[in-house]
């Protein structure tokens, strides 16, 4: 630094203290203290900088993604309180229904003279015709329920839901069967992810649109392996490899794991390193996880709420360590035993659930598929997956957002 500028910031510094020479400034007592707050200052630890990372991922996604959390949870208080005014009615509905009964029986005691057996023998078949009117003929709905069970989850700085909507590609680099991430060219297939990303921007203008790689990290094997765990874990190498291409781009990536014979936090402890990336989320595919003498591709898998909540415990850890933004857990879904006792699943402002209705086929089959594991068994955020060569026809961002719910989560294989 030349002399005039360390005399100029020793001023701005320090004040000024009379006509002292540049010069001097080394021995003045405002030099010595500028050298021994230079002294003190040591580089960012790795920590450091993955905390100031997140920081700024978390300011930006709230920018982004904050718009409609107010008016969400607003919207859930009002549908809540819908909810409980329902209720009070069908429980009113009920109790005039067995003020009419009774004064029926009085009547009809009267009309036959004070005997009350034809009145009293009558009255069981009316009471169950009754409740089966005043019950509900559907299943609970998706709004009320789940703004029941989230009213209390106020999304925290940073959260992707229910402001942002997530348009993500699935597969693995290493095969062109498995999703569309791994059939293109890496440079081809971001371009493609782009537009497809627009197109739900452009569909739908209050949600802006988030990008996401899955990459399938844990692949579910026929053969058993050296452990017998029927599963592979993808290396390092291919794994940084695609978080990568995601950063070239700024978007965000969803490790995918298919646990075999293994468990959710065996398999979620090697990708913990990568978790720790503010950027870098999770899924779990029960359609793998197979039990003792049960072989993958055989038959279909099946994982139980406390899988999900072992992984909602690990993600929310992480989240507090780190200061992360809140993690995005995605569960696929395509048959009713895949995801067993969730309404046990245990909702954490620092985990967003989404479960994806993972099925292919006709539009019909795959409404009715969404209407029975998602609609009818809501856990918090509702997905969708389109299958670019087996959905006959595929579905258009706006056929999709039409949806009940409206899924905030949308993958393409």
């Amino acid at each position: 630094m030349k002399p005039f500028v360390l005399c100029a910031a020793v001023v701005l510094a320090f004040g000024w203290s009379g006509p002292a020479q540049c010069g001097d400034s080394r021995a003045s007592e405002p030099g010595r203290a500028l050298r021994a707050a230079a002294a003190d200052t040591t580089p960012p630890t790795a920590a450091d900088s993955a905390r100031m990372r997140a920081r700024e991922l978390t300011n930006q996604l709230q920018q982004r993604c904050a718009s409609d959390s107010a008016a969400a949870r607003i919207l859930a208080r009002l549908a809540a309180d819908s909810a409980r005014l329902a209720d009070s009615l069908r429980a009113d509905s009920i109790r005039l229904a067995d003020s009419t009964r009774a004064a029926d029986s009085v009547r009809a005691v009267a009309a036959s003279g004070g005997d009350s057996t034809t009145a009293h023998a009558s009255r069981p078949a009316r009471h169950a015709a009754t409740r089966r009117r005043a019950a509900p003929a559907d299943p609970p709905a998706w709004t009320p329920v789940v703004a029941r069970r989230a009213v209390s989850q106020v999304p925290l700085p940073g959260s992707i839901f229910p402001g942002c909507r997530v348009v993500a590609y699935y597969g693995n680099p290493l095969s062109k069967r498995m999703g569309i991430l791994g059939e293109l060219p890496p440079d081809t297939m971001l371009e493609h992810l782009a537009r497809q990303a627009a197109a739900y921007a452009r569909a739908d203008s209050t949600h802006p649109v988030l990008p996401t790689l899955e990459l399938i990290a844990t692949v579910a094997q026929a053969s058993p392996g050296r452990d017998s765990m029927y599963r592979l874990r993808m290396p390092d190498t291919l794994i940084a490899k695609v978080i990568g291409w995601a950063a070239r781009k700024n978007y965000l990536v969803l490790l995918d794991i298919q646990v075999g014979r293994s468990t959710v936090p065996r398999e979620i402890a090697p990708l913990v390193k990568y978790l720790q990336l503010p950027n870098v989320h999770l899924a779990l595919d029960p359609e793998f996880a197979m039990r003792p003498g049960k072989v993958p591709g055989r038959v279909i898998g099946t994982l139980d709420a406390a899988d999900v909540n072992a992984a909602i415990d690990t993600l929310a850890r992480l989240v507090s360590t780190y200061q992360l933004p809140p993690k995005m857990l995605v569960v696929h879904r395509f048959t009713r035993p895949m995801l067993t006792n969730h309404e046990a699943i245990r909702l954490d402002p620092r985990v967003q659930v989404v479960i994806d209705m993972d099925g292919f086929g006709p539009p019909r089959l795959k409404h009715d598929s969404y209407r029975r594991y998602v609609h009818e068994r809501p856990v918090q955020f509702a997905g969708f997956k389109l299958f670019y060569k087996n959905d006959k026809p595929i579905l258009t961002p706006e056929q999709v957002l039409k949806l009940t719910p409206v899924p905030l989560f949308v993958m393409y294989q």
